[in-house]
């Protein structure tokens, strides 16, 4: 048995879709129900989903000294970006993809910048916070609208993203495609820093924010219209519905983002705001595609999803 990449059902007779090498039930083998990255590349790829099974020695360019050197880029791009070329990997893993950038980041935070005395927390050197956090002070520092997503105020805090990255991400990828899975991620995560440094100017609060967690719960806001009734098994035993998880987790942002800028060291207005974004965007392409039943986490059902992301820490979100 193997488990379909589009709805997640198991299939004792799986189709391996020949594109993107996935594998799928009857119902979505057809490239056009499991949105197959080969139908962005159009009729005219020489590689394309459909093969004619033509001649190929009546193409020009197959011929002795025959073929452009338009025939010749647009053959080495199709190679690379295949299904087994180097750049193919990236095809349906870009939320693995960020999820190992954010440890790559982790890494100079904590080990590399101090190895050559540029210290982090609690007592940042000013070019240790010029690169990875976004700021009130700073803003027009644009490099730190992506470095402060994939930076993080510790080790908890980019444990509880990770783990949130992990098993939701991909889920929403699938959905989304990951061209707009990495646009959502992004831009979800710059206006949820910005809307945090904005919340602490206005209160005359100077603030700081690095992490993935406003970008995530973008992420869940998608998946949370999708499939609101979606069963996330927490701590591998308590089902709830996701959109309970969303809203309680939402819910506590707002108490807690009210009562301080950063309570707790959470950046609670940069949940808020990605979360908006999420939801705004999963209405709009509510209805594209199917989402599974249910997450269970580390269970035989398929990846499941963790009690919400963030973490404590000055500064995060």
């Amino acid at each position: 048995m193997a488990e379909c990449s589009e709805c997640g059902e198991y299939e004792n007779l799986p189709y391996q879709c020949d594109r993107c090498g996935e594998t799928f039930c009857g119902e979505h083998r057809l490239p056009e129900n499991h949105s197959c990255p080969g139908l962005q590349s159009g009729w005219d790829d020489p590689e394309g989903v459909f093969e004619s099974d033509f001649d190929d020695s009546l193409d020009e360019s197959s011929r002795p000294g025959g073929g452009s050197v338009v025939d010749t880029v647009r053959s080495s791009v199709a190679e690379a970006t295949s299904t087994g070329g180097l750049l193919g990997y990236f095809r349906g893993n870009v939320s693995y993809t960020v999820l190992g950038l954010m440890w790559v980041t982790f890494l100079f935070q904590y080990l590399l910048f101090p190895a050559v005395g540029i210290d982090g927390p609690p007592f940042a050197d000013p070019l240790w916070r010029a690169t990875f956090v976004l700021t009130g002070a700073n803003p027009e520092f644009v490099w730190t609208w992506i470095t402060s997503i994939l930076s993080h105020g510790g080790f908890e805090h980019i444990v509880f993203n990770s783990i949130a990255l992990y098993f939701f991400g991909p889920v929403v990828e699938r959905r989304l495609g990951s061209r707009r899975f990495l646009a959502l991620f992004a831009v979800a995560g710059v206006f949820a820093g910005f809307a945090q440094i904005g919340i602490g100017l206005f209160q005359g609060v100077p603030t700081g924010v690095l992490g993935a967690s406003g970008a995530i719960m973008a992420v869940m806001g998608v998946l949370t219209v999708l499939r609101p009734r979606m069963k996330v098994y927490l701590y591998f035993v308590l089902p709830v519905p996701l959109w309970l998880l969303t809203f309680g987790f939402a819910g506590f942002s707002v108490i807690s983002g009210f009562s301080s800028v950063g309570a707790g060291g959470v950046a609670h207005f940069a949940h808020l705001t990605g979360l908006a974004i999420g939801l705004a965007y999963g209405a709009r392409v509510k209805g594209e595609k199917r989402a599974p039943e249910e997450l269970r986490l580390g269970g035989p059902g398929g990846p499941g999803g963790p009690g919400g992301p963030g973490g404590p820490g000055r500064g995060r979100f």
